[in-house]
């Protein structure tokens, strides 16, 4: 990426203030006026405020902006309702006034870590924003945040750190939107986690996966997810108290095999004794390190496993997370219970063999404990033995002897659990070699993936279909 000249957030602030055309309000809840407060600390603010407020009390709030049916005020409707009713006010009531004014709305709805730290801290900040005067259109950027620091003063900081971070970024790197995410961080290293990103507006043609895709990539998070339409979601909107179902995998692309999982894993999880078929989710995983084939990222094979992904309904993680550990952590944040994972039976030998082979020092039970909570179970999908028509399950899977007595105890204990309902014809499918074939211009792959993954690879040219045209190496 270009080289940029790092600013300190006054200098931002201030460069701003400077500018004539760029005019707006701010709107903050829950923790202060911080964002605003750079821009008035630096002087010149009468060049770019046209109003602050925080209408704090919920009474108030709802007053203006309407009530949340959901009772929550920290959540990304406030947002959004926030800048409609702030949006429409400041274009009533100084167009005429400031006809070369190009104007924004930042608001932003905070919970801040409290004294007793039950509450960890986080945010949604929105931007509502123009680049063109003369045009009767904006841009919104939307962003959730979870806040590191422990302290409140620090939380507060940070955000209004962010928020300068956002507007600044909004009308000087509109051109280069990599370098806009990226730029969101500046200052911040450490004390926030973007973890949830949508830039909209017709300024901003980037596809919103790729947006998703920066902020791991670039560390803003370690993970984040998008629906089947594409749009950066986050899991405090839909996956709160909910049961959730995830499988991984490279999707490179989507076999029948991978179908299969999906569907048999996601149905004996539904079926499973007290999960609530109609509170449960299934999501999909592509980690960060199964994208980097090489030294550097592709983009372009990312978003042909994600449109393939997406096309058969799929809600999409993208994570930083080499142990399932830590994805379980973070759902844990929002309540998520129970978690199933689908893990096909020659991923779970690799994980007992990793666990053993690094935690012979005492530590074994702890590093079992990090994935096998109560409310995690793994639903393992069968391999063909090597050299046999016979088959791996977790019943037969050959585990290290020295921790046979707790895999059995995992058995016992129903925390894993062979998949029944699975197509055993399937079975000799592998990505790598549907893939091979593509690019080789072979046929007959098109019958070991499901139909309409076929028609998309070859209407959309994915993974270098024809062969003939590849235009990138995978």
């Amino acid at each position: 990426m270009p080289q940029r000249q790092l600013l300190e957030t006054d200098q931002k602030a201030l460069e701003i203030n400077l500018n004539p055309k760029i005019y707006g309000t701010f709107a903050e809840i829950g923790a202060g006026q911080e964002v605003a407060r750079y821009f008035f600390q630096v002087g010149a603010a009468a060049g770019t405020i046209a109003k602050t407020m925080s209408a704090y009390d919920k009474v108030y709030s709802d007053q203006i902006y309407g009530v949340e049916p959901s009772g929550r005020y920290v959540c990304e409707s406030r947002i959004h309702k926030m800048m409609d009713h702030e949006y429409e006010l400041m274009v009533d009531r100084l167009r005429h006034d400031r006809p070369d004014a190009t104007f924004f709305v930042f608001a932003d709805t905070v919970a801040a870590i409290n004294y007793s730290r039950t509450i960890r801290g986080n945010g949604w900040l929105g931007l509502r924003f123009q680049l063109d005067c003369a045009a009767n259109t904006y841009n919104d950027l939307a962003l959730h945040v979870r806040m590191l620091d422990n302290d409140n003063q620090l939380q507060q900081q940070a955000i209004g750190i962010l928020g300068v971070n956002m507007i600044y970024a909004a009308y000087n790197y509109h051109d280069d939107p990599e370098t806009l995410v990226l730029s969101l961080m500046d200052g911040l290293k450490g004390r926030i986690a973007i973890d949830m990103i949508v830039l909209e507006g017709p300024d901003f043609p980037v596809d919103n996966r790729l947006l998703s895709l920066w902020l791991v990539k670039h560390g803003l998070t370690d993970i984040t997810m998008f629906n089947p339409a594409g749009r950066s979601i986050h899991p405090s909107e839909f996956l709160y108290r909910k049961s959730v179902m995830v499988v991984r995998g490279s999707f490179r692309p989507t076999t029948l095999v991978n179908e299969d999982m999906l569907r048999a894993g996601y149905k004996q999880f539904r079926e499973s004794e007290g999960i609530d078929p109609t509170k449960s989710f299934l999501l999909t995983e592509l980690t960060l390190d199964n994208l980097q084939h090489s030294a550097e990222l592709n983009e372009r094979d990312f978003l042909h496993r994600a449109t393939l992904l997406n096309e058969l309904g799929q809600t999409v993680i993208i994570s930083n997370y080499e142990r399932y550990g830590d994805l379980i952590e973070y759902l844990s944040l929002y309540k998520v219970a129970p978690v199933g994972i689908v893990l096909g039976v020659n991923e779970l030998l690799q994980l007992i063999n990793e666990r053993f082979r690094d935690n012979q020092d005492g530590r074994l039970l702890a590093a079992f404990g990090e994935i096998f909570t109560r409310n995690v179970k793994l639903y393992i999908y069968p391999a063909r033995q090597e050299g046999s028509s016979d088959l791996m399950t977790a019943q037969n899977v050959p585990i290290p002897e020295g921790v046979k007595f707790l895999y059995k105890h995992l058995l016992d204990s129903g925390q894993i659990v062979d998949l029944t309902d699975f197509h055993a014809e399937h079975l000799d499918i592998y990505s790598k070699n549907v893939l091979s074939m593509i690019r080789a211009g072979e046929d007959g792959w098109e019958k070991m993936v499901p139909e309409k993954v076929a028609r998309i690879i070859k209407e959309d040219n994915l993974f270098g279909y024809p062969s003939e045209k590849l235009a990138f190496d995978y």
